[in-house]
Formats: C-alpha cells, structure tokens, sequence
C-alpha cells in the first residue's frame, strides 16, 4: 500500500517536471517572439517540449500483457490489479526540439534585417498559441499538485486509523 503512494509521487513529479519544461519553453518563444537574428542569422524557431515514454517500461509490458489477455479470449477478464508499479526510473523521455515550419514573412522595407524586397523573415511564433500552450501548461501543473495533495492526505488519513 505504502509502495503505491510514493509511486503517485513519483508520477505527480515527473508530470510537474514537464509542465515545467513546457512553461519554460513557452517563456522562452514569448521573449524571443521579435527575434529576427539569432546566433546563426536566422530568425529565432519555436521550442516545443516532445515527451515520450521510455521503451520497455512496467507500463508498456503491463499494457501489451492486457491487450495480448483481452485479445486472446473474450472469457478472459483483465488483471489490471495485478500491483504493478510505475517508478521514477524512465519512465518518461521528455527533451525540447525546434519548430522547423518556415518563419513568417513580415512586409517592413525599414527593417534592418529586411531583404532586397522589404520582407523580414520572423520568428515562427503565435502568441496565442502561446498563450493557451502556457494556460495548459499551468492547468495541468495544478492537476499534479492536486494528485500530490491527495496523495498526502489519503498517507495521513491511513495513519490516523
């Protein structure tokens, strides 16, 4: 029982390390939002966070067991309680990567960085995607805390009993 508790931890955690990795990506494509020359003369690329499971997780073998028992038979009835745990080692894969759709091409012939057609090439960002990727972000990073929280409570309640 213990086991399962500090394993929401653990998953709470992970969760909050990527909603963190996104907030820190959206801050970042909002501040370089005008950037039109970065340190390889091109215009600044959108961060994205890509968050993928680790291969050959507790999570994935339990998964490809279910669907392997559920497909087998239709008699077969699923061992979902079978107190496998998903752990902080590997579970998640989270890195963040360049947007590589093309800049926007904005028309300003007073630019410095236009070119010999008054276009400035302009970094690939929206604000409001932006925006709504940061809200998500801070939804989901509360929806963590919220689960720590339980966690919690339900480890105190347990002892009081």
């Amino acid at each position: 029982m213990g086991e399962n508790i500090f394993a929401s931890f653990d998953i709470s955690s992970q969760g909050m390390k990527v909603q963190r990795m996104r907030l820190s990506s959206v801050a970042n494509n909002i501040a370089n939002a005008n950037t039109t020359k970065g340190p390889d003369g091109e215009p600044y690329k959108r961060e994205v966070v890509i968050v993928r499971a680790a291969a050959n997780n507790p999570f994935e073998k339990e998964l490809k067991t279910q669907i392997k028992l559920i497909g087998t038979d239709p008699l077969h009835t699923s061992n979902i309680s079978s107190g496998t745990l998903i752990g902080s080692n590997n579970v998640l894969n989270a890195n963040t990567a360049k947007d590589n759709t093309p800049p926007r091409m904005v028309y300003d012939p007073s630019h410095p960085d236009a070119d010999e057609n008054g276009y400035v090439k302009m970094p690939n960002i929206n604000i409001v995607t932006e925006m709504v990727e940061m809200i998500a972000a801070q939804r989901a990073f509360e929806a963590n805390t919220n689960v720590v929280e339980a966690a919690k409570n339900i480890a105190r309640d347990s002892l009081e009993i």
